[in-house]
């Protein structure tokens, strides 16, 4: 399944536009802002600054007129990816500690919070074995998130200090 979103340089869906149906770095050659923009079709993360760097968001499906007060972004989106379908299992691997150390659980759902589930604080790394994800910085799918794939992460200390708190499957009805 091919994704599809179109920006907007205005809130409303006002101004120039760029339609995207793949990874984009950086949209400034294309135009100078975006304020708004139309999940035509896919699930996509879309970042605050160029290159897939700065906070992340996941879009899917939908008009979103004023994003910015929607999320209580600070900063337009500068570069976006397509987020895959997946059909398929999920599992993965959250460990304690930097390095895959420390206590380990495997997972193959949504996990509201990963202290009420298994007593643990936060985890530090990961292996996605199967499947798409984010990882929340706060309980119940709160907070800042981050878009991990399958492969192995050894530390989250590089990620700005986020710590997480909660994980959900990215499903193919999102789609």
């Amino acid at each position: 399944m091919m994704g599809k979103v179109i920006f907007y340089e205005d809130r409303n869906f006002q101004g120039r536009s760029y339609e995207c149906m793949g990874d984009c770095g950086d949209f400034s050659s294309y135009m100078s802002r975006c304020h708004s923009c139309r999940v035509e079709s896919g699930c996509w993360m879309m970042y605050d600054q160029p290159n897939y760097m700065g906070n992340q968001y996941f879009f899917r499906r939908g008009d979103y007129s004023d994003y910015m007060s929607m999320f209580g972004m600070n900063n337009c989106i500068r570069s976006c990816r397509m987020i895959p379908m997946y059909r398929g299992s999920y599992r993965m691997r959250i460990y304690e500690r930097d390095n895959f150390m420390g206590q380990m659980y495997e997972m193959m759902d949504d996990c509201e919070s990963i202290m009420d589930r298994y007593r643990m604080s936060h985890c530090q790394s990961c292996h996605i074995m199967d499947g798409h994800w984010l990882f929340y910085e706060q309980p119940h799918y709160r907070g800042r998130m981050w878009y991990f794939r399958p492969g192995e992460y050894r530390s989250f200390s590089n990620m700005g200090g986020m710590r997480f708190m909660s994980m959900r499957r990215i499903m193919d009805s999102w789609y």
